[in-house]
């Protein structure tokens, strides 16, 4: 089963024919909201707004072991997710789209992990954060769709809720980041740890602070703005994706 994780600008999918809604109640407390159950062109898929609902979620405040663990417990196999980021390369302006195939975490005092207390020390594997074949359905699809996206990049994820100083965005591109977000991690890691395959679409909502049209401070209107009208791609290439997914065959839904 395929489930979306929506972030900021995507509480909703509104051309998701809603089925029914489900309360999940987690051994790491309460997910973000309830499990959104319907189809899109008669495939099903499962919505969670990683936010809320409400959008009333920091990034800090998100309970990411209770929402992977909740979509895992439902039948889920993979996970596509929405990310809003600021860009750092030259080629991630505003209102640009990518897959990113690499993250750096600076997060820090997250519930990073379902293995501590009595649980024995597991290592997984993390060369590549996100699973190929998720991925591979997210560049497919955004090309059925008529959509550019860029096929890879590196994205660092921040602490938030507030914006990076000009310093730490000059450290993030030194260090390799060609995009900024909030929501990544530990998300994508605690999918891996649940053998679900993820990967991530994010869009541009503006230059990362102190570049381009950032340059004398990010201007958070035009950033909504941009965001406004980037989801509706983004909402064009989940369509596409649902479908394509709902056609695979079955060996082919899972990590990779």
């Amino acid at each position: 089963m395929l489930a979306i994780i929506g972030g900021t600008g995507l509480t909703n999918l509104p051309n998701l024919e809603i089925t029914k809604k489900e309360v999940v109640r987690t051994p790491y407390g309460d997910p973000s909201g309830y499990l959104t159950y319907g189809r899109i062109d008669n495939s099903i898929v499962i919505f969670l707004a990683r936010h809320g609902y409400g959008h009333t979620l920091p990034p800090h405040e998100v309970n990411y072991r209770a929402n992977i663990w909740a979509l895992k417990s439902v039948g889920v196999t993979r996970v596509l997710a929405v990310n809003a980021v600021g860009g750092v390369a030259p080629d991630m302006g505003p209102g640009v789209l990518a897959v990113p195939d690499q993250v750096i975490d600076y997060t820090y005092g997250r519930k990073h992990t379902y293995f501590e207390a009595d649980a024995p020390v597991t290592h997984i594997d993390f060369t590549d954060p996100y699973c190929n074949r998720a991925r591979l359905l997210y560049l497919a699809a955004a090309k059925a769709a008529d959509i550019p996206v860029l096929e890879c990049g590196t994205l660092g994820v921040t602490q938030g809720p507030r914006l990076e100083t000009r310093a730490e965005v000059m450290r993030l591109h030194r260090d390799g980041c060609t995009m900024i977000g909030m929501t990544t991690m530990p998300e994508a890691a605690l999918a891996r740890e649940q053998q679900l395959s993820y990967a991530t679409l994010a869009l541009s909502m503006n230059h990362a602070a102190g570049l381009g049209s950032s340059s004398d401070g990010i201007k958070l209107a035009d950033a909504d703005a941009v965001l406004k009208v980037g989801m509706e791609k983004v909402k064009q290439i989940l369509a596409k994706a649902v479908e394509m997914h709902g056609a695979m065959p079955a060996d082919q839904r899972g990590l990779n």
